[in-house]
């Protein structure tokens, strides 16, 4: 019987050809993790975070057997993604909203992730990151957020976050990523991003749904405006 079997790439300023579980950081999007793409060229990018040329390793994981919590596809919605990100990222609130919202967030609408294997969902670099805060201090509605987080093209993440996942990740290769290409594509599309942000922001949404009406009315997952 055939193995399925997905290909990812990962971006780092060195080859890492054994991932181990529990060498990472805490404080990423969605915890402890090994964060991976399926977009060589994304890959790269992060990779040339600096001005230094880094590398694009490539893996195939096994899925057969692995626990999945996608994101970026129903039941879950941007609220359950937020919840997540409030919750692992260094997330300082500056209004009263702001500190009811992350409770009311990591109440209503963390998803349950002990049991996933990999993980599925948006990626929150700088710019997306603003965005997020940016609703959280009730300054944007979530169609304005939503709408942000398609700007530049971001694409998803995915997470491995088990030590199954790990043992289940064979290293392929890697790429070479240019600094003096790649660089300038990371900044550019984070310019980009920031740009339509404004654009779009500066619009006022006043039927929007913002986080103080969610609050307020103790939305839930299931309401039909999410």
């Amino acid at each position: 019987m055939e193995t399925a079997s997905i290909e990812l790439w990962h971006g780092s300023s060195h080859v890492i050809k054994h991932p181990e579980y529990g060498l990472v950081k805490p404080n990423n999007d969605y915890g402890r993790g090994f964060y991976c793409t399926r977009s060589v060229e994304l890959a790269k990018e992060w990779a040339c975070a600096g001005l230094d040329d880094g590398f694009a390793n490539r893996y195939t994981l096994t899925t057969d057997g692995l626990l999945f919590l996608d994101l970026s596809q129903p039941p879950y919605t941007i609220l359950n993604w937020l919840a997540m990100l409030v919750e692992n990222r260094r997330f300082q609130p500056t209004t009263a909203v702001a500190a009811q919202g992350i409770e009311y967030l990591k109440q209503v609408f963390l998803p349950d992730a002990s049991q996933a294997d990999v993980i599925v969902g948006y990626r929150a670099d700088d710019s997306y990151f603003s965005f997020a805060r940016a609703f959280v201090n009730n300054a944007i509605s979530i169609d304005q957020l939503a709408e942000a987080m398609r700007l530049g093209e971001l694409g998803k993440q995915i997470v491995l976050a088990s030590p199954q996942a790990f043992a289940a990740l064979r290293f392929q290769g890697c790429e070479i990523a240019r600094a003096s290409t790649y660089h300038g594509l990371r900044n550019e599309r984070d310019r980009t991003a920031r740009e339509a942000y404004r654009r779009k922001s500066a619009e006022a949404d006043l039927d929007g749904l913002f986080m103080r009406d969610i609050i307020r009315e103790k939305v839930t997952n299931d309401d039909p405006r999410l």
